[in-house]
């Protein structure tokens, strides 16, 4: 064995991480960053296809061949990663235009499968074929993944996602290289190692000078024009267009988030007359009613509503913004357009994700706003638009309406569909239930619901606008909304003293949706354990794929069809490709006896990826954002289950010690599921760092006690039916492809919790199976 196999090792599964991060990255834009599920199943799928195989085929993976094989499938890797991520790029986008966009995830599920096959053959040859310094190689093993789940995030802060897939690529041809022990892969190694690095540098410089030769084309559904500015980081990908040089008065960039969520950079120069039209729009009613005082700005994108604020002369503006470079494009590049808003004596930008911003602030504002936030950026893409947003909640508006001062309001506006404005139900009832648990018995004289009708019969969205006051809204507030009515262009749908829709009514007096005939949407308040405001399709409606449309957010309504299509794949791929081969190749031994490993080894691998969709989701609304959760959960379970795993290695095939470790396995899993929510609640508030430091304190017991079960009930095995290993394996891996899927459904109709305490149960079941044995 060669000394640099640990560091070998290190670089592949380094690179594998990486490379399964930065394609969460790419379906944001491409697809919806909700794909970061399917790329876990792509993951999981492929590094377990790639065991079985060493398994499948022992004889092209005997000793004498094995230091070869580990080079020369870390070299595959390496270049399956660039084929696969062209294919996506170039050949998909051809697939999905002729409309066949099931073929197409297909395709992409299969495809994307192929590098992360290459890594399994060469992860489990290096943790199976030297058994001498199995602690060692688990270790580089670990140190690799972990660190590939923060070097994503400095990758990307230098150069875009298409020029990381290729950095990658490279990482993992060095791997290749550290393995090889002949001349000619050594050769073929460096040489792919130093092209992919060359052409990542020379495509880097390219990408700073807004000249990317590997910009996406295809974006969610059509083809995509090349920006004026693009920058990529963990957060998104924002592009600008627009002319900068018009003379229009009224001239405007636009910024898109992700390709959809657009935000205009409006032209301003200090003239008040450049964004006196501002006034005339009904999403900034708000400062009719609360002149001359203190506003929070929610999401202010291009500065629309910051330029809002500044045209109400409000005598102070703070304006919460999570992506960073958005803030970069608005007050530095196009900063001389924009008017370099940062330089106003009023305003203060901070670079935060607001509802922690909110939690932590001591400031009380007379203004709260938030304009269209995620009405794109996370519900486009027909696809799995299952958003867990942390603003559309309960509890968050409970934060909320606990920052504003006594005569305060909170404004958030939607989309109104004409005939079913479910946004604005929801919307209305997660107001309605903060205001309740706030102690207001009747919420109705708190809230004001608008709506700005578009001309022509064709358009069925309109804008609509919530009011929600900390006090309920006097008469004379309530004459100034009628008021301003002809002017604004806008109807009062809900107010204490009229209504021109009885739901709501019903709604705004706090009576519960589900008690509300004719409803055909779920339009239940959005709570912190089931997030996923933009989904309202009942239970009955979800299993038979009905769809209703909502206009702009249709898509929302539509998206099941694509998780049943991508859990129908999941299922076949992991019966044709995992399961059948095992059964062919079993060469008939008996199998008498094997239930119990059967069920064992489906139960722990369902149990994992249950805890861990779980607690990403849950992370994802601590953290603020879906790449966070993605990152933190993933290194912390992984270090912790690989040490965990490490730790076994001083037991032989002993159930005692087994059981001892399962028992204590079920109580860290049960003060995990009964604590993590109260502990993020506590820490909400606490900086970015604290936040991170908490989500692996509580991930780090569990972990480690979860990566005893797989070695411990691997050794038994072997010392009682050592030929059913190949089952093991599969039966393990498709539990795990297929719960990455499950996981994601059970959590969207029951709720996080209810996810979390399935992996309960399913690793309850296997602490029982052990204490049969």
């Amino acid at each position: 064995m060669k000394k640099n196999n640990f560091l070998a090792l290190f670089f592949i599964t380094l690179s594998t991480l990486m490379f399964e991060i930065v394609m969460t990255r790419f379906f944001s834009l491409v697809m919806f960053y909700h794909f970061a599920f399917l790329i876990i199943s792509i993951a999981m799928f492929g590094l377990t296809f790639g065991a079985i195989l060493v398994y499948l085929l022992p004889r092209l993976f005997i000793t004498e061949k094995v230091q070869r094989m580990m080079s020369l499938c870390s070299l595959l890797f390496a270049i399956t990663i660039v084929a696969s991520f062209l294919f996506q790029l170039l050949v998909i986008p051809l697939i999905a235009q002729r409309g066949q966009e099931n073929t197409a995830l297909f395709f992409t599920y299969a495809v994307l499968s192929i590098p992360f096959t290459f890594s399994g053959i060469t992860v489990c040859l290096a943790l199976t074929k030297f058994p001498s310094v199995l602690s060692r190689m688990y270790a580089a093993d670990l140190t690799g993944a972990a660190m590939g789940c923060l070097g994503l995030i400095a990758v990307l802060a230098i150069t875009d996602a298409p020029t990381a897939v290729f950095i990658i690529a490279a990482l993992a041809a060095i791997g290749s290289y550290l393995f090889a022990n002949g001349k000619n892969l050594s050769k073929a190694a460096a040489f792919t190692a130093c092209v992919l690095l060359l052409f990542s540098t020379a495509h880097s410089i390219l990408v700073h000078q807004q000249k990317s030769l590997l910009s996406p084309r295809w974006i969610k559904g059509r083809i995509a024009s090349r920006p004026l500015y693009e920058k990529w980081n963990t957060f998104s990908r924002i592009a600008v267009s627009g002319d900068p040089l018009s003379k229009e008065l009224y001239n405007e960039l636009i910024i898109t988030i992700d390709d959809t969520a657009a935000t205009p950079i409006l032209k301003y120069s200090g003239d008040d007359n450049e964004i006196k039209f501002l006034k005339a729009d009904v999403v900034n009613i708000a400062h009719f009613l609360r002149p001359h005082s203190s506003a929070l700005i929610i999401g202010p994108g291009g500065g629309r509503d910051v330029l809002s604020a500044v045209a109400f002369k409000q005598r102070q503006i703070t304006a919460v913004e999570i992506n960073g470079d958005i803030l970069d494009a608005v007050n530095n590049r196009f900063g001389d357009f924009s008017g370099h808003l940062d330089r106003l004596p009023e305003l203060k930008f901070v670079n935060d994700e607001a509802r922690s911003f909110v939690a932590r602030t001591p400031e009380r504002f007379n203004i709260i706003q938030t304009s269209f936030i995620d009405t794109w950026a996370a519900t486009a893409a027909g696809a799995m638009v299952f958003t867990e947003n942390s603003l559309y909640t309960v509890e968050a508006w409970q934060l909320f309406l606990n920052r504003l001062a006594p005569d305060g309001i909170v404004t958030f506006s939607r989309w109104y569909h004409r005939e079913l404005p479910a946004e604005m139900y929801r919307l209305t009832a997660v107001a309605a239930a903060a205001l309740k648990r706030n102690g207001i018995d009747d919420p109705s004289g708190n809230i004001l619901v608008l709506r700005r009708r578009y001309g022509g019969k064709d358009v069925i969205d309109d804008t609509g606008v919530l009011l929600v006051g900390k006090r309920p809204f006097t008469s004379e507030e309530l004459s100034v909304i009628d008021q301003l009515s002809p002017y604004l262009h806008f109807d009062v749908i809900f107010s204490s003293q009229k209504s021109a829709d009885s739901i709501f009514t019903q709604i705004a007096q706090g009576k519960s949706p589900d008690l509300i005939p004719g409803l055909t949407l779920n339009i239940t308040p959005s709570v912190d354990d089931k997030p996923f405001f933009f989904f309202m399709l009942k239970v009955k409606d979800f299993l038979t794929l009905k769809s209703f449309d909502q206009g702009m957010q249709t898509a929302n309504t539509k998206a099941v069809s694509i998780m049943i299509v991508l859990l129908f794949t999941v299922l076949g791929l992991s019966f044709f490709c995992l399961m059948v081969p095992l059964f062919l190749t079993h060469k008939g031994q008996s199998l008498k006896g094997s239930g119990s490993f059967f069920v064992f080894f489906a139960a722990i691998g369902l149990g994992f990826m249950f805890i861990e969709i779980s607690q990403m989701q849950r992370l994802i609304l601590f953290l603020g954002h879906p790449v966070y959760g993605l990152s933190i959960v993933l290194f912390s379970l992984l270090v912790s289950s690989g040490l965990g795993s490490l730790f076994t290695d001083r037991y032989i095939a002993d159930f005692r010690r087994h059981l001892f470790f399962s028992a204590w396995l079920i109580a860290a899993l049960a003060v995990t599921g009964l604590l993590t929510v109260p502990v993020l609640s506590v820490f909400q508030s606490s900086s970015n760092l604290v936040r991170f430091l908490i989500s692996i304190l509580i991930l780090l017991p569990a972990g480690f006690l979860m990566g005893m079960q797989f070695p411990f009930g691997m050794k038994i095995a072997l010392s009682r039916q050592g030929a059913i290993s190949p089952w093991l394996w599969g039966i393990n891996g498709a539990a795990s492809v297929c719960a990455s899927v499950l996981a994601m459904v059970i959590a969207l109709v029951f709720g996080i919790s209810t996810t979390f305490w399935m992996g309960f149960v399913f690793y309850l079941v296997a602490f029982f199976i052990v204490a049969r044995k």
